[in-house]
């Protein structure tokens, strides 16, 4: 299992950007947390020289914009990952957080993954540059971004076989927690859970208020509309606010059938289930008998949904859900690898006409500083030119470029790129249902793990010690 969270870096009081960014990448980096830098890598820079590449992304990226934010500028994103101590090694929790900035930034801003051993719980240290790799954007820190991270990793946990924890702790949006019981759930989700308890046993709207009563909410109804409130209430709880899905037409509709609404109130056809709670974990952390009691009906409630989920696609035996998730998640690798080369290959380019572009502009103040006889005076006049016309001519050094290799033109780039955009979308088509699809197996895979009492170590689809087990037996 793993823990996150997100934080933005700004320019320290009294440091300037380079000294902000070289403390930062300084600690992440150290030798002695990473087996002398072995456990270091990088995506879009190289950790050698990753200060000098954030600084001159952003130098572009003022260049293109015009924009100059030093104050208010967020540098960089820190993302932390703290695994269970002896769950996994250091090399899988550094691809583990790898792939975690990868499908947080969507390839499209550098990062270093740093992982650290210095702890008796290994974590990772990830740092992502602000600015795009084309400079000509920021990194847009939307609301409830820990909570994506943390459902990033989750996920992957669950990929690499480590366990999940239910209750972390809080971070940007709402709780993780809450969802699952451990932190108070508010009276609208509450009233919103106790009508879709309620409902399949009520077949007029009149019978639906009469059963609401009868589990002492009190019920409004003052014809402009109908409020309901709950035993220890203060105030009422109109329907309308519960949500589209709660509102007295709506609710009418579902119980003629005219409307399909899930767990939580998704209307989108499918069940919906949470991942089972380690009743045992949480009484060893403190939880009361009043805890356990919900955790086990909890268990219950999203154990049947697990079932009813996989019966409704024809899964009958872990065997075959092994095997169905074990297909659908390569499948989905397999176009996920797809999209990621062309995306790769995407950045590159972009990186390439960003430099080509800074290297024509700057070519004829380089000549001229050349002509000069490496003038000093020159050079502090054009400094900024000179240094990015040697920063781009160390990049295309690096690519291999120089006598017997010739710089590609911008035209044939473009043209690259577009061919690469079209097929990028070609592989989108069914990826996100693919991806929807492979998480629900997977969820439903560690769900059945806690019902049948097999180990999350177990290795990946390795049956030769699990006997065929009918999932409906359980």
């Amino acid at each position: 299992m793993a823990t996150t969270w997100i934080k933005s870096l700004h320019k320290n009081k009294g440091k300037s950007i380079l000294q902000t960014l070289i403390a930062r990448i300084d600690y992440a980096e150290n030798p002695d947390k990473t087996k002398r830098g072995e456990l270091v890598t990088g995506y879009a820079c190289d950790p050698r020289s990753v200060v000098e590449e954030f600084l001159l992304s952003k130098q572009e990226y003022e260049y293109i914009t015009g924009r100059d934010q030093e104050r208010s500028d967020v540098l960089a994103y820190h993302i932390r990952q703290s695994f269970k101590p002896g769950e996994t090694d250091a090399e899988t929790a550094n691809k583990i957080g790898y792939e975690l900035a990868m499908s947080f930034t969507k390839g499209n801003h550098a990062f270093i993954v740093s992982t650290h051993i210095d702890k008796s719980h290994i974590h990772n240290h990830i740092l992502f540059n602000s600015t795009t790799l084309n400079c000509e954007k920021k990194f847009n820190d939307f609301r409830r971004s820990g909570r994506v991270v943390r459902r990033i990793s989750d996920l992957l946990c669950i990929e690499y076989g480590l366990s999940i924890i239910e209750n972390p702790k809080p971070s940007k949006g709402r709780n993780y927690a809450e969802w699952l019981g451990d932190k108070p759930l508010s009276w609208q989700e509450k009233l919103r859970r106790k009508i879709d308890e309620v409902l399949p046993s009520c077949s007029t709207f009149d019978e639906f208020l009469s059963l609401m009563k009868t589990s002492g909410y009190t019920v409004k109804d003052n014809r402009k509309y109908i409020s309901i409130c709950a035993p220890g209430q203060k105030r009422p709880t109109r329907l309308k606010s519960l949500g589209n899905n709660y509102t007295e037409s709506a609710i009418r509709e579902r119980l003629g059938m005219t409307r399909t609404v899930t767990s939580g109130g998704a209307s989108d056809g499918r069940i919906h289930f949470n991942l089972l709670i380690d009743i045992q974990a949480k009484i060893q952390e403190g939880k009361g008998a009043g805890y356990e009691r919900w955790a086990r009906i909890f268990n219950l409630k999203e154990a049947a949904k697990t079932l009813l989920f996989l019966k409704e696609i024809g899964i009958d035996s872990y065997d075959d859900l092994v095997k169905k998730s074990a297909i659908i998640s390569s499948e989905f690798n397999g176009k996920l690898n797809k999209i990621k080369e062309a995306e790769k290959r995407m950045a590159e380019i972009s990186e390439l006409q960003k430099q080509l572009g800074t290297y024509s502009k700057t070519r004829d103040v380089y000549a001229q500083y050349r002509k000069s006889g490496w003038n000093e005076k020159f050079y502090e006049t054009n400094r900024a030119d000179i240094t990015l016309h040697r920063a781009t001519k160390k990049y295309f050094d690096g690519l291999g470029y120089g006598k017997n290799k010739k710089l590609p033109t911008i035209q044939s780039l473009k043209q690259e790129y577009s061919m690469l955009l079209s097929e990028k979308k070609k592989l989108y088509s069914g990826y996100h249902e693919l991806k929807s699809q492979r998480t629900e197996l997977l969820t439903a895979k560690s769900n059945a793990d806690k019902i049948l009492g097999i180990k999350p170590e177990t290795p990946k689809h390795d049956l030769s010690h699990i006997k065929k087990n009918n999932m409906y037996e359980v």
